[in-house]
């Protein structure tokens, strides 16, 4: 179920608490001849995203209604015609008060939202199809009261340099209610602003890379199902630009998820999608990450074939990458980010010696601070397994030095797998080690 942020923002607006609303929709009903028990856990499970039954949605829009003293429609309250409130179906327009409505639950750190679940199987699916096929949208231009400027987007724009350069030295916990908050405050007013066309589609842009970064900040902080709906948020938001190739960033940040999450076979089908739909505006750094994620999900699969025909092209792309000719969201992918990546798969097919040599490439070309940990833990994992127990101790202490000072559940789970394989091998050299790490993760998030 997809919470239902829309009532939890009337709600909001209207000062009414779940146990007066409750308390409200009985006597409505009352009114009409009907016997209603609800309390406050009914309202708790609306906002989850349950649909309440027969004419109650109608007395919630006329409870609200009359404390707000405007109509009401089930639009209005996010309980409009199942299946229509995603994608190009529902307008532009009602997609921003939509987006708009998780931002401010997020900020509020409402529980229903920060603690929603990922979807799996066709919800997971429907954003990115809809995202690679029309209808397309043909006019971004939008009526408000405050014009929207070149200025506006490029503060836009700048902001999600900024944050993205806060995650990697601070992590995602810290990171992720400032870019939230920003996002309330900044990018909401000119989303609701004026703007012709050309100028809306370049707002879209700006704020779509923003709310990524939201995304990725989520997933760090292990809010799986928020990050996913932020990632399906920028998705919604790069088709209305009419940059497939932001699109196509999106569907590399929903890959790296579907990694974690083991959908493997997701992770292959949404790389190909976006390969395959970004065409010639995908650009080498973005395509070589995309092949060498879609290696690791073959590999994890068992299809060496698959994995290493990926791999050729991941390295072929890598190749071709130009400094100063990527857009700023593929400026992730720097030098070693394919061999690391490559490393991984190569070790899911047991090939230890390809795997440790490009590890040791990774390791060895410059990187900032979280791209370097997860390198480092990689290697370590290697050397472990080659039997090589004091160079692994000495690779995992520079990966917890690196580690300090980073607020990210996404590095602390890294450690945690690196502790329990130096555990595992039995030495002595990997003591001193360990307890560095164990030292590292008693410091509270």
């Amino acid at each position: 179920m997809e919470p239902n942020t829309l009532l939890d923002s009337v709600l909001d607006e209207a000062g009414v608490s779940h146990a007066g609303l409750a308390a409200h929709v009985n006597e409505a009903g009352r009114a009409r001849g009907m016997k209603l028990r609800y309390e406050h856990t009914a309202v708790a499970r609306w906002l989850k995203g349950q649909r309440p039954r027969g004419q109650v949605p109608d007395l919630i829009c006329e409870v609200l209604g009359e404390r707000l003293h405007r109509a009401l429609t089930l639009d209005d309250i996010g309980l409009g015609t199942p299946g229509s409130a995603r994608g190009p179906a529902t307008s532009l327009s009602g997609f921003v008060e939509r987006a708009t409505a998780l931002w401010r639950s997020d900020e509020q750190q409402r529980p229903h939202v920060v603690e929603a679940p990922a979807v799996t199987g066709t919800p997971a699916v429907i954003p990115v199809w809809e995202w690679e096929n029309p209808p397309e949208d043909s006019d971004v231009s939008r009526r408000g009261l405050t014009r929207v400027s070149m200025t506006d987007i490029e503060t836009l724009r700048a902001a999600r340099a900024h944050y993205e350069q806060m995650y990697r030295k601070a992590g995602g916990v810290a990171t992720r209610t400032r870019v939230v908050g920003f996002l309330n405050s900044e990018a909401a007013p000119l989303l609701r602003g004026a703007y012709a066309d050309d100028t809306g589609r370049q707002l879209h842009r700006a704020t779509g890379g923003l709310v990524a970064i939201a995304g990725i900040c989520a997933y760090d902080s292990n809010t799986h199902g928020l990050a996913q709906r932020y990632f399906h948020q920028a998705l919604r938001l790069a088709k209305a630009s009419g940059d497939r190739g932001l699109g196509a960033y999106v569907i590399a940040l929903l890959v790296n998820q579907s990694l974690f999450m083991k959908e493997y076979r997701q992770a292959v089908a949404f790389a190909e999608s976006a390969l395959r739909a970004a065409g010639s505006q995908i650009t080498p750094a973005l395509a070589a990450d995309l092949y060498a994620m879609q290696a690791k999900a073959y590999a994890r699969l068992g299809d060496g074939a698959g994995a290493l025909s990926c791999i050729r092209r991941a390295e072929t792309a890598a190749d071709r990458i130009r400094p100063g000719q990527e857009p700023d969201e593929t400026g992730y992918v720097q030098p070693g980010l394919v061999n690391v990546q490559v490393a991984e798969a190569l070790l899911s097919l047991g090939d230890l010696g390809g795997a440790r040599e490009h590890a040791t490439a990774a390791v060895g070309t410059p990187a900032h601070d979280r791209g370097r940990v997860h390198r480092l833990a990689m290697l370590t994992h290697i050397e472990l397994r080659q039997g090589e127990a004091d160079r692994a101790g000495a690779t995992a202490v520079e990966m917890t030095e690196r580690a300090r000072g980073m607020e990210s559940q996404r590095l602390r789970d890294r450690l945690r797998a690196v502790r329990e394989h130096l555990a595992a091998s039995g030495s002595a050299a990997t003591a001193e080690a360990a307890e560095l790490i164990d030292g590292a993760l008693r410091v509270p998030l």
